[in-house]
């Protein structure tokens, strides 16, 4: 493709884009296809020659666009409906042009700088204290499985890192019934384990109960097993129940625990609120905290509460 076709298409593909943009509620929300029925009309060898830019489009029109479910459309309401905006289009055409690999600074120093300056902001807008620092992940699943395994190696002096699993005893992470799945992923890709997520009762509305927290902490300890991690969900995916932070980590405070906050849905709303309440309403000096956000796919993580 040359840079006159290249500027040709494009041309093309944004009409396309804000077409689809103007008019999404005018699609069915979810498709109708049958199982099978996309891969059945794809060729089984890929192409031999290049094809046209017209005919990459028809077949956009009439194989792929009926077998999309149309997340965009205000019709939506299942899972995080409205993830992106005209302007976030227009910066992934920028991104997608420059294809960096943004590993770490040496190769790309404005990546590594714009990004760190993003956290800063994230963090001003929820009202977190300055000793929090953060990074993107590129999913909110592995944003919490870098929290797990970040808990994991500080209630065990880095030693699993070192020696392995074995060094370190048995480690317990705990949860809510209404947690979302990608935590029981998480505790077996770290090697936790699924048999050492303890899962905790729900009060009325769903939450987390704290008191019970604190028993099922207790038995495990008078077990021999290590507290290492809580996880408590501000907006939960089945329920949008909140867990009670302030109670919560209280408890992890006492026990010297890890408390990692999946922010599911609570990350706009602290933006709002911009007070940073829910963090400064505790003068806690021991407990770690990370919060994750599932839309915006950030992590942040403290390394010392003051």
């Amino acid at each position: 493709m040359t840079a006159d076709e290249f500027r040709k298409h494009a041309h093309e593909l944004v009409e396309w884009m804000a077409g689809y943009l103007e008019n999404v509620e005018k699609y069915r929300v979810k498709s109708a296809v049958k199982p099978g029925e996309v891969f059945n009309k794809l060729p089984d060898n890929p192409p031999a020659e290049p094809e046209s830019f017209g005919s990459l489009m028809k077949d956009l029109e009439e194989i792929i666009m009926p077998g999309i479910t149309h997340w965009q459309s205000p019709n939506f309401f299942a899972y995080f409906p409205a993830n992106s905006s005209p302007p976030s289009v227009l910066a992934e055409m920028i991104t997608a042009t420059l294809a960096a690999q943004c590993m770490i600074w040496e190769t790309s120093p404005a990546a590594a700088e714009l990004e760190e300056k993003m956290m800063i902001w994230l963090r001003k807008m929820i009202g977190l204290p300055e000793n929090f620092e953060g990074v993107i992940q590129d999913t909110a699943s592995t944003a919490t499985l870098a929290a797990i395994i970040t808990a994991r190696e500080k209630i065990t002096g880095f030693r699993i890192n070192e020696h392995g699993a074995a060094a370190a005893g048995t480690l317990r992470v705990y949860c809510s019934e209404q947690t979302h799945s990608s935590v029981e992923k998480a505790v077996k890709i770290c090697g936790i384990g699924r048999k050492n997520l303890v899962k905790v009762g729900v009060r009325d509305d769903y939450s987390l109960d704290p008191k019970k927290l604190e028993e099922k902490i207790e038995m495990d300890r008078k077990s021999g097993f290590i507290p290492c991690c809580v996880i408590a969900t501000i907006g939960t995916t089945g329920t949008t129940a909140i867990d009670p932070l302030k109670e919560t980590g209280e408890i992890c405070s006492r026990y010297g625990i890890w408390l990692h906050v999946d922010a599911a849905m609570g990350e706009p709303h602290l933006s709002c609120l911009n007070s940073g309440g829910c963090w400064r309403e505790r003068n806690i000096s021991t407990v770690l905290y990370s919060i994750l956000t599932n839309g915006c796919l950030r992590i942040l993580i403290a390394q010392h509460i003051l």
